[in-house]
């Protein structure tokens, strides 16, 4: 049990207050300026302090790629197979690369670990706590969504090859081919789950197609892999033919179709603009969008794409989104509860609320400020940071 006191509490969908906070069993049970403090709770005095939830970043390669390792450490691209719904990151993250330790140090707690963008179709995601030893038992929620891709990265890893896809009207006839398949692999088992009289034969087990199947019952999205605008497009149409959710990530050039964004509404996750302007997708790559895009009256999300830049700079690409136009509250918002919505996993985390996950953050100053601090990090009601210096 964890009672922390007298700090300036800034609930994300509440407001802000300063008060106190009962942490118990990995929850939080209390917020208020009044708690009686039980005999066997560890104190922690936050006076003078800043206290938020512990920030999310919904879409990183988190522990696929592992810090300073070349090709042993280098687990978020199957390359021999441009579609690969079926592979998942839970056999892939390794928690034990030193920037878990540098994500929860910097106030972020929960990340959406996704595959690369090889693959038109790349594998699940899935959202985890950044503390722990064995991915297990860090799982939030086991998928969250479909990875998907367009545009200049399936096309320069399979087109140099002389296979498929070399352009992007075969990224589309592929995705499309496959969810066709799915389709009709699911009606096949709801025909067959239908069937009273046991006439009827399940379909032979086909691993990729069951991949697809959370997408098409719309459990999940797919997550979404496009810079340009074309393939913005491109994706929504094919979400509509098939009626699947979508998230939209990188969106670089999503200032340049913001009426057309609002009109669809899907959410949008912008990033990584902390970084060059490395490949021809990129040419209009701004920190302009993220604020663009929130001024207009999406939920914005930002992310890092770690190890793109890495995952504890989030806040510091949070608030040059500030900089750029974006509102301090909507910055906020997006590295919190934006994308706990985005990833589907706002019953637990994204703000500071009775009965979430106990996933908080003190700091010595306002987070999106390059100078301020973390000076502790609660997990799952656990310290797991404690900066005793600050």
């Amino acid at each position: 049990m964890i009672y922390i006191k007298n700090g300036s509490i800034n609930t994300i969908t509440n407001g802000v207050i300063v008060g106190d906070i009962l942490v118990d069993d990995g929850k939080i049970v209390e917020i208020s300026d009044g708690i009686v403090v039980p005999l066997d709770a560890e104190v922690i005095d936050a006076k003078g302090k800043f206290i938020y939830p512990g920030f999310i970043d919904a879409h990183t390669h988190l522990g696929l790629w592992e810090d300073g390792m070349g090709a042993e450490g280098a687990d978020g691209n199957e390359e021999t197979d441009p579609i690969t719904p079926q592979l998942n990151p839970i056999d892939g993250i390794n928690p034990m690369d030193r920037t878990f330790e540098e994500a929860y140090s910097g106030g972020i707690t929960s990340v959406c670990v996704t595959p690369g963008s090889a693959n038109v179709m790349g594998g699940q995601c899935i959202a985890i706590k950044t503390y722990g030893k064995r991915i297990d038992k860090m799982i939030i929620k086991n998928p969250v969504a479909s990875k998907i891709a367009f545009g200049e990265n399936p096309k320069t890893c399979y087109g140099a090859d002389e296979k498929a896809p070399q352009t992007r009207m075969a990224i589309a006839a592929m995705l499309r081919e496959n969810l066709k398949k799915a389709q009709e692999y699911l009606e096949e088992i709801e025909l067959y789950e239908k069937d009273e009289d046991d006439e009827r034969d399940r379909p032979e087990y086909d691993i990729k197609l069951e991949g697809l199947l959370p997408v098409l019952k719309k459990e999940i999205p797919f997550k979404v892999h496009a810079h340009r605008a074309d393939d913005i497009f491109t994706a929504i149409r094919i979400g509509k033919e098939f009626d699947v959710d979508l998230t939209l990530d990188h969106c670089t050039e999503g200032h340049l179709i913001v009426e057309d964004l609002v009109e669809e509404n899907y959410p949008v996750i912008v990033g990584p603009s902390l970084s060059e302007r490395s490949k021809i997708e990129l040419r209009n790559l701004t920190f302009d969008t993220a604020g663009k895009l929130s001024n207009a009256g999406l939920d914005v999300c930002i992310m890092t794409d770690h190890p793109v830049i890495p995952v504890n700079y989030l806040p510091i690409c949070a608030g040059i989104a500030v900089k750029h136009g974006m509102t301090n509250e909507r910055a906020l918002e997006a590295i919190t509860i934006n994308p706990a919505k985005a990833i589907g996993i706002d019953d637990r985390v994204g703000s500071i609320e009775v009965g979430k996950d106990a996933d908080l953050v003190i700091w010595d100053g306002y987070p999106l400020e390059i100078n301020s601090n973390v000076v502790c990090t609660i997990i799952d009601g656990k310290v797991v940071y404690n900066n005793e210096k600050s």
